[in-house]
């Protein structure tokens, strides 16, 4: 698996240091249990951070404390409600790594599906803040998803198949970050159907006026 669409520093960042509400962090932390080269570059802020911190105290961290709070978060224990999402260890054989199992509780065998229409489903993934809507989303092969722009920051993660946007291609592991800046209409590729996860803090802006009257009951 090569991963071509990483996470940017901004929200990287913002993840390391814990200022990110827990939908965003369940999309970043599920990213960096596929992708090595995230987890290298988090383990490297963490590390500078540390260091800046160390010099910015009249006192030494105590580097022991910092790495039994890694081990800790390394075993893969599912997050508290009020906890922002932590990365795990990576994914193995399983298609749904963790931290992204344990709120689905199970694999993709295991889920339940919610038809959203034209053969798309949905699993709405509840989380303890009110900033964002977290949902799972399966498109079938070869079909679009409805052309639409953002009120906010979207992020999309690809777990199973692929999705072309434009000229870029977006694969298991692969993250898309789209603001109100971009209008677009992935199409989920012909091989298989298209399983990611989806982060908004805001309704899509869907051109389709059927799409828009529905959107509601959707709550998308």
């Amino acid at each position: 698996m090569s991963i071509q669409h990483h996470i940017s520093d901004e929200l990287l960042l913002s993840y390391a240091a814990g200022d990110l509400a827990e939908g965003w962090s369940i999309a970043i932390a599920t990213h960096l249990a596929l992708c090595p080269s995230c987890r290298r570059r988090l383990d490297f802020m963490e590390h500078a951070g540390g260091e800046m911190l160390e010099m910015a105290c009249d006192e030494p961290a105590d580097d022991g404390s910092w790495e039994a709070m890694k081990a800790r978060l390394s075993g893969g224990t599912p997050p508290s409600p009020r906890e922002p999402a932590k990365p795990a260890a990576p994914a193995g054989d399983a298609v749904i790594p963790e931290p992204l199992r344990s709120y689905l509780g199970g694999d993709l065998a295991d889920l339940k599906w919610k038809a959203l229409g034209r053969g798309a489903y949905h699993i709405r993934i509840p989380t303890s803040d009110r900033e964002t809507s977290v949902r799972l989303l399966r498109i079938p092969a070869g079909k679009p998803v409805p052309e639409h722009s953002h009120g906010g920051r979207e992020l999309t993660l690809v777990l199973k198949g692929s999705f072309q946007d434009g000229h870029s291609l977006f694969k298991r592991g692969d993250l898309e970050e789209a603001d109100e800046s971009m209008q677009h209409q992935p199409v989920a590729t012909p091989d298989e159907d298209c399983i990611c996860l989806a982060v908004t803090d805001a309704p899509l802006k869907f051109r389709s006026l059927l799409v828009r009257l529905v959107q509601p009951m959707l709550g998308i």
